[in-house]
């Protein structure tokens, strides 16, 4: 019999449903593997420029046909592109949770951007087809014309760190932990991007195993939401070596939280609108079996 394998997401919920035993209380047999990827630095091209990154969330899980990275039996991304990989047949997407992550596009601090308006044709890091890339034009639509928004398309989270503080770009989209680094490192607010994450599990995986998983987390919520200082230490070990000693995550805030709230048939067909009407993905809007797409017991 075969690990379930969890793919943490840079929060504190597994790390507490590990540290309780919450998982082994669920009947569990399971190992946290983190991805390899999350403390890249930035790229650089052969002229001096931040690379052009054309692959992401959606990416990973399409080349891993519902595993994101190597193999993960349950992971996360923006439910954007959990919403379009399910659609697609890519994995399927667990119905009764999402997490609200923080975020924002981010500026130094002495950036003469002071409002979102000012963004208006500036290049913004983002990750391609991942949480920044539909986050920063939904946070920003209020403000721009579809035009005037301009990304650039860099890599992971903590490439986009790197780009914000290093100034390779006038702004950079962080969300979660690298938004809670940021801050410390001296980056400044312009718009905040707080969005939807939802869960994935490839098709194989048993969905009895996966509600285990989400048991475990319930409970791990409960107790963060109660007294989260306990548990901030954990976020050190989710930190590039390079920022982790310049940071204290005692001032963190808890960061990303689970919401045990389904995603419904209005809200995933409402998300499938919005990302084909701005044309994201070269590929159709699908006709979505809702009930095949989106998995929950009960």
């Amino acid at each position: 019999m075969t690990r379930f394998i969890i793919q943490p997401h840079g929060r504190l919920q597994e790390a507490i449903a590990h540290e309780l035993g919450y998982f082994r209380d669920e009947g569990l047999d399971y190992d946290i593997r983190a991805a390899s990827s999350d403390g890249a630095a930035k790229r650089m091209d052969a002229s001096g420029r931040v690379a052009e990154i054309r692959s992401g969330a959606y990416q990973s899980y399409q080349q891993g046909g519902g595993n994101k990275g190597d193999k993960s039996d349950i992971s996360c991304a923006c439910h954007w592109t959990v919403n379009n990989a399910a659609a697609n047949d890519i994995g399927t997407m667990y119905r009764n949770a999402y997490v609200v992550t923080p975020g924002a596009v981010m500026v130094p601090a002495d950036s003469p951007i002071r409002r979102p308006e000012d963004l208006a044709g500036k290049e913004i890091a983002v990750g391609y087809q991942s949480g920044s890339h539909y986050t920063t034009i939904q946070s920003l639509e209020p403000f721009l014309a579809p035009g005037e928004i301009r990304l650039k398309f860099v890599g992971t989270p903590w490439q986009r760190v790197d780009i914000g503080m290093d100034r390779d770009l006038p702004a950079t989209s962080l969300w979660g932990i690298t938004f809670l680094a940021a801050e410390q490192l001296g980056l400044r607010k312009v718009v905040d991007c707080t969005f939807m994450i939802t869960f994935m599990f490839p098709k194989q995986v048993a969905l009895a195993d996966v509600e285990k998983y989400m048991r475990a987390l319930k409970r791990a919520q409960m107790e963060l939401d109660l007294r989260p200082e306990i548990y901030k230490h954990h976020y050190a070990q989710m930190i590039p070596a390079r920022y982790r000693d310049r940071v204290d995550v005692r001032l963190f805030a808890p960061g990303e939280r689970i919401v045990f709230l389904p995603y419904t048939r209005q809200a995933f067909e409402r998300t499938q609108q919005w990302i084909h009407e701005r044309g994201i993905f070269d590929h159709a809007p699908q006709k979505v079996d809702y009930e095949m797409a989106v998995a929950a017991q009960g």
